[in-house]
């Protein structure tokens, strides 16, 4: 195997004197899918923040596509990273066409292709909906549209699967298909287990933000 798309060693991460993360080991491989699981309160989100290069670790070190946590190359491979979290994210006033362009200009992707994804993922009869009058499943295939769209090459999901029904179902898959395929990775999180066995090459469990088999 190359270099790990992700490799942390001892991360801790402590917020207003609270420890949230604790001496977080954990190494992805090129190809590689990983499933965090864990209660709610267990810091799995925290995790995927660090690992997205948003939170700097306060103690260990860490890289992250060749990147190393906590300095200014960390944020160079930003757009390298898509991250799905438990809000997806939409502008309310905006329609779901408008939204996902908004990304695309962000990017640097052509609105054509925004479009094109939209329809992908079953929305192009809803494009012109106002956000705020979207149900948080239609929503959060927006959201799922967009990571479709920028392609990253490390892929992390927070609760992904949560309103969305079984139809969507392959969407994640495409995404997770495309990842290991570009010998990129993903990390999945859930507080159900079951739910990370059938996608993930394996799964860790995540508890008082420490790792343990």
């Amino acid at each position: 195997m190359g270099d790990a798309v992700v490799d942390l060693q001892e991360v801790g991460y402590v917020v207003a004197g609270v420890t949230v993360l604790t001496s977080i080991t954990l190494q992805l491989e090129p190809g590689e899918v990983l499933g965090v699981a864990g209660p709610n309160g267990a810091g799995k989100t925290t995790l995927l923040s660090v690992v997205a290069t948003l939170l700097a670790p306060t103690t260990g070190s860490g890289t992250v596509l060749g990147a190393t946590l906590g300095t200014p190359g960390a944020k160079a491979v930003r757009p390298r990273i898509g991250l799905s979290g438990h809000d997806p994210g939409l502008y309310a006033d905006l329609t779901l066409s408008e939204n996902i362009r908004l990304w695309a200009r962000l990017a640097g992707v052509p609105e054509r292709a925004a479009d094109d994804t939209l329809a992908r993922v079953g929305l192009a009869g809803a494009a012109d909906r106002r956000a705020e009058r979207c149900s948080n499943g239609m929503q959060r295939r927006v959201d799922l549209a967009r990571l479709l769209m920028l392609e990253p090459s490390l892929l992390l999901l927070d609760e992904a699967q949560a309103g969305l029904d079984n139809s969507s179902e392959p969407i994640i898959d495409a995404l997770i298909d495309r990842c290991r395929a570009t010998g990129g990775g993903a990390i999945l999180v859930s507080h159900d287990a079951s739910r990370l066995a059938t996608r993930t090459d394996r799964v860790e469990t995540l508890v008082d933000g420490a790792l343990g088999r």
